[in-house]
């Protein structure tokens, strides 16, 4: 059994091949670490496989001998002097394979379901709780704007509930973060929430200079003769809001009215709105 390191599955691959002195299609391998290139080069990791040859292909090579399949015969004259290819061939047929250069790890089966077992033992002891993993973000996200041009203060990473975390921009330059309509905000919302979901499946509240604040208190000013006419007429819609906006209004909808429908919907043009009624509600009950 062999262990490979390597910044592809490809290039494990073939350095299992090599070190087994085998074809690819004759190996059995387990990956333990898929390769990641991290976030902006941040928490980058290389493919790690464990591999072993097919008992197929061992068994197989066994009873090849390659001496008498390609033994030539003597029996007429001019078959005597053998071709130069045919030399080169019968040279590489009968020399015992070089030793691989790459360590290799000799372990027996058993050996090798013990650190399979091991492996999976130390992936469940390693998950943390979301203090710790607010603690870990916080070191690489500094880590990551210490290299920016714009003057922050330390950015603040903490527990919003148990699946959200809360990212907390401040200093003499924070404000640019937000950019014109917010649209740099989107833009570092999106960033931050595919890192952050994807390595530890968490979401993120964002908050800039109070952008976020400030936000919620204006489509809460806008929402509140919304919401008295909705519960007049058990029905209503938003006009069209964007980004960061939607999704304030719709999760104060939904708390608000938890026993209507309340949902987004698209135009034509891609903007969106909330409508509010209790059409799926009636529909569900049948």
């Amino acid at each position: 059994m062999v262990k490979i390191e390597a910044w592809s599955l490809e290039e494990a691959y073939k350095l299992a091949s090599e070190q087994l002195g085998c074809s690819i299609t004759d190996i059995e391998y387990e990956i333990t670490q898929y390769p990641s290139n991290g976030f902006f080069g941040i928490g980058r990791k290389k493919a790690i496989l464990v591999a072993v040859q097919k008992e197929s292909a061992k068994n197989s090579s066994s009873f090849v001998k390659p001496e008498a399949k390609y033994q030539p015969k003597q029996t007429r004259q001019e078959q005597k002097p053998q071709k130069q290819e045919e030399q080169y061939r019968d040279k590489i047929l009968t020399e015992k394979p070089s030793e691989p250069k790459i360590e290799t790890v000799v372990a027996k089966k058993d050996d090798y379901v013990l650190s399979k077992n091991k492996i999976e033992d130390n992936f469940f002891k390693e998950k943390k709780d979301i203090s710790e993993i607010c603690e870990e973000i916080e070191i690489d996200i500094n880590k990551l704007f210490a290299h920016s041009c714009f003057e922050l203060d330390t950015i603040k990473v903490e527990p919003f509930d148990e699946e959200t975390v809360l990212v907390t921009f401040a200093g003499p330059d924070s404000a640019l973060l937000i950019g014109k309509e917010g649209y740099r905000y989107k833009a570092l919302s999106y960033l931050i929430f595919n890192w952050i979901n994807s390595k530890y499946g968490l979401l993120i509240r964002l908050e800039i200079a109070e952008f976020l604040r400030n936000q919620e208190d204006m489509i809460n000013n806008y929402l509140q003769p919304l919401i008295e006419q909705i519960r007049k007429d058990r029905r209503g819609q938003t006009k069209v809001l964007d980004g960061v906006l939607i999704q304030i209004a719709l999760k104060i909808l939904r708390e608000e009215f938890n026993d209507l429908y309340v949902g987004v919907k698209t135009n034509n043009d891609g903007s969106k709105y909330i409508i509010v009624n209790e059409f799926y509600t009636k529909q569900n009950a049948r």
